[in-house]
């Protein structure tokens, strides 16, 4: 069999923290003549990524919200339905290899694929083990992690676990070319501020008080981008107008990755694409971490960073504009402080995750690099 035969079926639901990792790995394996298809939940690729697949095939699923006897049944008959999908799938498509990048909408293919004895590889994003992967752990090939200690993937487990990082897509290895360039006196403060939905809206609440707190002389130095929902656009670009800082307010920025690299600090949330990317971008962040995840694994992820003198992690409860003004200001002028920190992000970085992903996916294919 020639490698233009191969095909690698890829589970993501659709969330960027699973479709970005993804679609990394799609890019590569494009580059290696690996033919790829994507199998989602109903929201497919909503976030645009254009994804670089032969076919996107959606498949029905569903997240356990709660633990009500409804909401089970729900959860439990759709996952049924999609396994039933996914098992005439992937007899269809006969693909060498499944890879799955967490999240519920991840079981059915990797289920079904366990089920025709077709190799499998669970990604794993963040630095604890997802609730969906926990219950695939036992039954895949492999265990892809992207941190060196992830929480719940015990002693039985190990063998099964190989570090390959998170990937990213092939902008954010664009955009980590640039260096990162300190704050000068008097210069320019470039501040970015992102988040998921949930994050966007805290952020256009929490943010622009903020700001307004510091000092003149750093509010008329400040650039700030910052992404937030499209009904509270306007209001936060108003609120920036009052205290007389420059902003640029969207509900999406295609140019993501290129708009970090030309950032001096970042305010964000801590979900797993979002820490690859700035450690390979190489930039220093407040993380303000979702709280009452699943796990808690924005917290988990915010404080690995932390405690690498990459980031500072704060609490969203502990997070009041008084709070947030006084880190903010701090960190601005000590460039230093910035440097270092920007320094320690690059140590932790993994720009060739992509390639250790892609290397673990053809060694389950028996397909040689030589």
């Amino acid at each position: 069999m020639s490698k233009r035969e191969i095909s690698v079926l890829l589970a993501a639901g659709g969330t960027g923290g699973h479709l970005f990792p993804a679609q990394a790995l799609a890019e590569e394996l494009a580059r290696r003549a690996i033919a790829v298809d994507l199998a989602t939940d109903m929201r497919g690729d909503r976030y645009g990524t254009g994804f670089p697949a032969r076919q996107v095939y959606r498949l029905p699923s569903a997240t356990l919200a709660d633990r009500s006897p409804v909401a089970m049944a729900r959860t439990a008959w759709l996952l049924a339905r999609g396994l039933a999908a996914a098992f005439v799938l992937i007899g269809k498509l006969r693909p060498q290899v499944v890879v799955g990048f967490g999240g519920y909408p991840t079981f059915p293919p990797v289920k079904a694929a366990s089920l025709r004895r077709i190799p499998t590889v669970l990604h794993e994003q963040n630095a604890v083990l997802g609730r969906a992967n926990r219950m695939l752990a036992k039954g895949v090939t492999r265990i892809a992690t992207s941190f060196s200690a992830t929480k719940f993937l015990g002693p039985d487990l190990a063998p099964k676990a190989r570090l390959t990082g998170n990937p990213v897509r092939t902008a954010v290895i664009a955009a980590a070319r640039r260096p990162y360039w300190r704050p000068e006196p008097g210069g320019p403060l470039q501040l970015l501020v992102f988040g998921g939905s949930q994050g966007a809206r805290f952020f256009s609440e929490a943010v622009p008080p903020a700001l307004a707190l510091l000092p003149p002389e750093i509010r008329g130095r400040l650039q700030v981008v910052q992404q937030a929902r499209a009904e509270d656009v306007e209001a936060v670009l108003a609120a920036y107008r009052a205290s007389g800082i420059a902003a640029e307010v969207a509900s999406f920025f295609g140019d993501l990755p290129e708009r970090m690299a030309k950032s001096q600090l970042v305010i964000a949330r801590s979900g797993a694409s979002t820490v690859a990317e700035l450690t390979v971008v190489g930039r220093p962040a407040i993380l303000v971490p979702l709280p009452h995840a699943l796990d808690n694994d924005q917290l988990q992820n915010a404080s690995r960073l932390a405690e690498s003198g990459a980031a500072w992690c704060i609490e969203q409860k502990e997070l009041s504009p008084q709070r947030l003004a006084q880190d903010i200001g701090a960190l601005l002028a000590n460039p230093d402080r910035l440097a270092l920190a920007a320094t320690a992000a690059k140590r932790e970085g993994r720009p060739d995750a992509v390639s250790r992903l892609a290397d673990l996916v053809e060694e389950l294919i028996g397909v040689g690099r030589g």
